[in-house]
């Protein structure tokens, strides 16, 4: 399977371009027959969800136009207000999806949960309950189409063996073949993929800023795949482990809720691309829930540990 690793420098879309050479509607034909071409029209569509979106909400926009226009009696002005009245009716017949619904259909087809087993006698199933609680549990995001995925090195880290389950139900053993762990990374291999894997598209954070809106997507306590919403709190946070031995530092705060089982999904922004990879949550109690703080380390860390081109 040809490897893919897909990148967006910026949030806004990139300009369309004209074909180098020849006919660009025979071109269009042509790579509308090859293999593959139905993964990549499904891809390009997530990742430009949101024009998509807004091109529906104009095409709502024009029928209701259409519609006043017909009805309108001979001679009748047609006013803003009539229009204002108008679009509003239609959109609460046919609400379009929120900006967090959106991302989170776009990143779903590459988010995975993992697991880490640490008995060599478990099989992976959910039974006994016992040995479920035993578990590392977390989440995953593939960034190739090979079957490359970013978790956390605390995810994987003691592990037996290593199961993925990708969002459409398909499991696969995988095997850890690289590692960071100043800033807690681990990159899994899976050994069996589903048909139509797609990678996440992964976005530099040079323009990100605190305010900007995120979602969280990943397996909190096994549960999922879940998503939260939030904002980024703050950048280049240091953060370092209850224990004491560790600092991550050059960290992305964020309060989109976060809790045991997130660790190593991806931080999304709202074009369905990832900044980040969620690795720990503030706490100064016992108690392993969320209080509202939680970090991911920058994509440019996480695709350096993949060794991955920078951006």
């Amino acid at each position: 399977m040809k490897k893919v690793t897909l990148y967006s420098r910026s949030p806004r879309p990139s300009a369309a371009t004209g074909p180098a050479h020849g006919d660009g509607t025979a071109q269009a034909a042509q790579a509308a027959g090859t293999p593959g071409a139905a993964r990549r029209w499904r891809a390009a569509a997530r990742r430009h969800a949101s024009a998509l979106w807004a091109l529906g909400g104009a095409l709502v926009a024009v029928g209701t136009m259409g519609t006043l226009l017909a009805l309108r009696p001979p001679g009748q002005a047609l006013t803003q207000d009539d229009i204002d009245k108008a679009v509003r009716s239609s959109l609460e017949k046919e609400p379009l999806p929120s900006e967090a619904a959106k991302a989170y259909e776009a990143i779903l087809p590459s988010v995975v949960r993992v697991i880490g087993l640490m008995d060599d006698d478990d099989k992976g199933d959910d039974k006994p309950e016992r040995r479920a609680m035993e578990r590392s549990l977390g989440s995953g995001v593939v960034i190739i189409d090979n079957g490359t995925i970013l978790t956390n090195l605390h995810v994987v880290w003691g592990a037996k063996k290593i199961r993925v389950r990708f969002f459409e139900g398909t499991e696969s053993d995988a095997t850890m073949i690289g590692a960071q762990p100043e800033n807690d990374l681990a990159v899994l291999k899976a050994s069996s993929l589903p048909d139509d894997l797609e990678p996440a598209t992964m976005r530099s954070t040079a323009d990100l800023r605190p305010g900007d809106h995120v979602i969280a997507v990943g397996n909190p306590f096994g549960i999922g795949p879940s998503v939260s919403y939030g904002v980024v709190s703050g950048l280049k946070r240091e953060f370092r482990s209850p224990e004491g031995d560790k600092t991550l530092t050059n960290l992305i705060q964020f309060d989109a809720a976060a809790n045991p089982g997130n660790s190593g999904g991806p931080l999304v922004t709202m074009d369905g691309q990832v900044v980040g990879i969620v690795t720990a949550i503030l706490n100064p109690s016992e108690q392993r829930t969320f209080i509202g703080i939680g970090f991911a380390v920058p994509i440019e860390n996480a695709a350096a540990a993949a060794g991955l081109p920078p951006f």
